[in-house]
């Protein structure tokens, strides 16, 4: 279970990341602990799994990548695992999961490709399918941006209730 240092923890940490020389201090200042402390929390997460990663959100549309496609896969069952971890360590794919498919859509497998111009997306999926073997597979396109941001866990402990 976690307790309220945990999720205030988590609450900080899921927030702006302070662009300072000591972060990790802004931060356990914030909460009310030293920055050792945030430090061997942050490390114990680590070791128990309960912290995977910590990393940025890139607003790729600022930054110029302005074709994002969500690519959708037939995948057969047996290589759901195979094709998952291999299409899992490209870098040019930020998402990457499987679905179970449906009577109007047999799609199973997703990954999403950011590029500069949709024929780069496309490019990107050609290289793909080329390293798996697949041939059957959709490009969809973004159309709009609605919302960037990630879940947010215990939001009422970053406002400090």
């Amino acid at each position: 279970m976690l307790d309220n240092l945990d999720k205030r923890i988590i609450a900080v940490m899921q927030g702006e990341f302070p662009l300072v020389a000591e972060p990790y201090k802004v931060l356990a200042q914030r909460i009310g602990i030293t920055e050792h402390q945030l430090l061997e929390k942050l490390t114990e997460y680590r070791k128990t799994g309960k912290l995977r990663k910590m990393g940025v959100v890139l607003r790729h549309r600022e930054v110029g990548y302005a074709a994002n496609a969500l690519c959708a896969w037939l995948v057969p069952e047996t290589r759901l695992k195979e094709v998952g971890q291999l299409m899992a360590a490209y870098t040019i794919v930020t998402h990457c999961y499987s679905r179970i498919p449906q009577p109007q859509w047999p799609y199973n497998f997703y990954t999403m490709l950011h590029a500069h111009t949709r024929a780069e997306c496309q490019a990107l999926a050609d290289e793909l399918a080329e390293a798996t073997g697949l041939e059957n597979y959709q490009l969809l396109f973004s159309t709009r941006e609605w919302k960037k941001t990630s879940m947010s866990y215990f939001p009422e402990y970053a406002r400090g209730e």
